[in-house]
């Protein structure tokens, strides 16, 4: 189990896969827990080097008390590339996309591209009612509801009847998985500071923004939104709702591995 430690002392715990071929850093979403990428990891670790970072306050990384921002995270990755091997292609979903972001615009030095799936750059109101929402269950004590609301906001219909034990036994668990519970409202409510839709322009870098067409948690507007921010960015939709990498990670890797391939070319 490895561990880097920030500049406060917080451990964030990582994993790598694979030993050969272009190197990533996957980055998941609000739940920051590396293991989200389990099945995008099966598919590239045959040719690729890739970290699976948690976040601070989530997976098997310290949980302190605070404070959390999208900002801070986006230091201890950066950190943490830095004493790993320095550059990588840079790959965040949702809450990873915000962070990959944050890394694009001011550590630039440490990515070769960037993919950004299911993110937004600015919270609009829809968003900023949804989320302060999911803070407030959390606030409440309220572990399972908000569990429970999680899948029924990210899965399509059919993961939800097909896994409907292993969802079952997650709620079960929230009060614990989640805790404490402060920690996971506080993350909650920095999604709400993230704002650099105007700083995007900035980035220099090869991006690639990624879409699903049935995620209703950060609708494809929000993506394209970003997509139009930033010159020369690619924009890509597949289907699924917002947890498509954990339910479908075929499509999403495919698209990240043709992605790095051309980068790849473009820089040798």
């Amino acid at each position: 189990m490895a561990f880097f430690v920030a500049a406060d002392g917080c451990r964030i715990h990582y994993e790598t896969f694979g030993a050969s071929g272009p190197r990533l850093v996957l980055i998941p979403g609000l739940g920051g827990d590396g293991r989200f990428w389990a099945g995008v990891v099966r598919l590239l670790e045959a040719d690729h080097s890739l970290i699976v970072t948690d976040h601070r306050g989530a997976g098997t990384s310290d949980r302190p008390a605070g404070p959390y921002s999208i900002s801070l995270i986006a230091s201890d990755v950066a950190g943490l590339l830095a004493q790993t091997g320095g550059p990588v292609h840079v790959v965040g979903h949702s809450t990873g996309g915000a962070i990959a972001q944050v890394l694009a615009l001011d550590h630039a030095d440490l990515g070769l591209s960037y993919t950004i799936s299911s993110s937004w750059a600015r919270a609009d109101a829809r968003f900023r009612t949804l989320f302060t929402a999911r803070a407030e269950l959390l606030e409440a004590g309220m572990a399972e509801t908000y569990q429970r609301l999680t899948h029924a906001l990210c899965h399509e219909p059919p993961y939800l009847a097909a896994h409907s034990a292993q969802l079952e036994a997650a709620v079960a668990a929230a009060s614990r998985t989640l805790a404490p519970l402060g920690v996971a409202a506080a993350r909650v409510r920095m999604l709400l500071d993230h704002d650099r839709l105007d700083d995007l322009p900035g980035i220099a870098a090869p991006v690639q923004v990624i879409a699903a067409m049935g995620d209703v948690l950060t609708p494809p507007s929000l993506s394209q939104a970003i997509a139009a921010a930033i010159p020369a960015a690619r924009y890509a939709s597949v289907d699924g709702a917002h947890f498509h990498p954990l339910a479908k990670p075929e499509g999403i890797a495919a698209i990240i591995r043709r992605f790095i391939a051309e980068t790849e070319q473009q820089i040798s």
